[in-house]
């Protein structure tokens, strides 16, 4: 497996990864239509978008969103349904968890559904904590959020 930071000739797979989960679960909604169209916009904004291949194939997808120097909202994180279980998961999560550090990002949130155990669990098992739970004002399909503050060096 590898990895990469802000490979544009992956964006259409990290959108192909995110449409497919979000369509399985819930309802695509205006701000991924949005990306759908632009998902360069994350670079754009200061943002990063990492990827897992296998083969050369994408297998994993996730992105930080900028909200300031210090603090970024991990989104978008998605593993090809043939590749979970398969650890790929706990890697997005410790390269996002490195790379936000390098970047001197103190906090990293994010906004997630109770429906999705295995990945609720996930962010818990490294140590995100939940700051709210119930209805999100942007996102119909979130009803938690947590946070997880970094030790900068």
């Amino acid at each position: 497996m590898k990895t990469f930071w802000d490979e544009e000739s992956h964006l259409s797979d990290f959108i192909t990864l995110n449409n497919c989960w979000i369509e399985k679960y819930f309802k695509l909604e205006d701000n991924d239509r949005e990306l759908t169209k632009d998902p360069t916009m994350i670079l754009r904004k200061g943002g990063h978008v990492l990827t897992v291949t296998r083969e050369n194939k994408v297998v994993g997808v996730c992105a930080l969103f900028r909200e300031s120097d210090e603090v970024y909202e991990l989104a978008r994180m998605a593993v090809a349904e043939t590749e979970q279980g398969s650890g790929i998961g706990r890697l997005l999560l410790q390269e996002v968890i490195r790379f936000a550090k390098e970047e001197g990002a103190k906090k990293l949130f994010l906004i997630s559904n109770t429906k999705l155990v295995a990945a609720v669990n996930l962010y818990k098992h490294f140590d995100f904590k939940v700051v709210s739970e119930g209805q999100h004002p942007t996102y119909r399909r979130g009803n938690i959020v947590m946070e997880k503050f970094l030790d900068v060096c």
